[in-house]
């Protein structure tokens, strides 16, 4: 099909990588060689973005379930894999109404895959940046109805972000006019388990395998402390257990004992 000559598979790209890494095929020899060259430098981060996805997981259903949740704006989308957002929502709920947003081409392209939805809920998707609150919050409103709960999912998203770029203060404008009730929902690469080189450059495996990422064609991703992460959340109502590495909120029970800590932490916490 014409929209596919316009992708270039001589490049990395992102989304593609991180489909690699979840063991999806919308991605390229280049995106593989990218990838598996990062996960050489560092190998957790498979095991990060397959807890990512499985937290995501988690986190909706608990929302759609238990929280009663049937409005979900997801920012920052990436490509499908499995259980994309409405897909885990509108099993709990098939009357939940999902809004993705992302501004990559490609993942437009696959705009389709994501745009099927239960008879009784609804799928859409708006192309916009995260840097841009006011028209994501526009273009969603077209959809959801923001005077009711709205659960707001940025999932490896806010590193994308540099501190000039003002993480805190996006994350502000887009919550600002959700009805009480709502939830947020963040998780973002760590460096915690790492040791910071003692001339202060941080020279941790993950760093070092995002600044090679980033030669590579990958988009820059800023990892951010846990505390950093937690700040977030200042004047919502954390959730249980608060902020914890992705692998370990609300995981399944199991006679193996709790999941290994990535270095990738997450919260769910509620607008009073």
């Amino acid at each position: 099909m014409a929209e596919h000559q316009q992708i270039d598979s001589s490049v990395p790209h992102s989304a593609r990588i991180w489909n690699h890494w979840l063991g999806g095929k919308d991605n390229y020899p280049v995106d593989r060689e990218v990838g598996d060259e990062f996960v050489t430098i560092f190998p957790q981060q498979v095991d990060i973005a397959r807890h990512s996805r499985a937290f995501l997981g988690r986190a909706v259903r608990h929302l759609a379930g238990e929280a009663g949740i049937r409005q979900f704006l997801d920012v920052g989308t990436g490509l499908p894999t499995v259980d994309n957002t409405h897909e885990v929502a509108q099993r709990a709920a098939p009357d939940a109404r999902i809004v993705y947003v992302d501004n990559d081409p490609l993942v437009l392209m696959h705009a389709r895959a994501l745009l099927t939805s239960t008879p009784e809920g609804v799928t859409s998707y708006v192309d916009a940046d995260v840097r841009d609150p006011d028209l994501i919050l526009a273009k969603a409103a077209e959809t959801l109805d923001l005077d009711r709960p709205v659960a707001l999912l940025l999932l490896g998203i806010l590193g994308h972000l540099t501190d000039d770029e003002d993480p805190e203060g996006v994350l502000a404008r887009l919550v600002a006019p959700l009805a009480p009730g709502s939830h947020v929902v963040v998780n973002d690469g760590t460096n915690v388990f790492g040791t910071p080189g003692g001339d202060g450059v941080d020279d941790t495996a993950r760093a070092r395998a995002v600044a090679r990422y980033v030669e590579a064609g990958g988009v820059a991703y800023n990892l951010r402390s846990p505390d950093r992460i937690a700040g977030y959340f200042a004047g919502l109502e954390l959730l249980d257990p608060g902020v914890v590495t992705v692998s370990r909120w609300r995981a399944e029970p199991s006679p193996f004992g709790p999941p290994p800590e990535v270095d990738a932490f997450c919260g769910v916490a509620r607008l009073p």
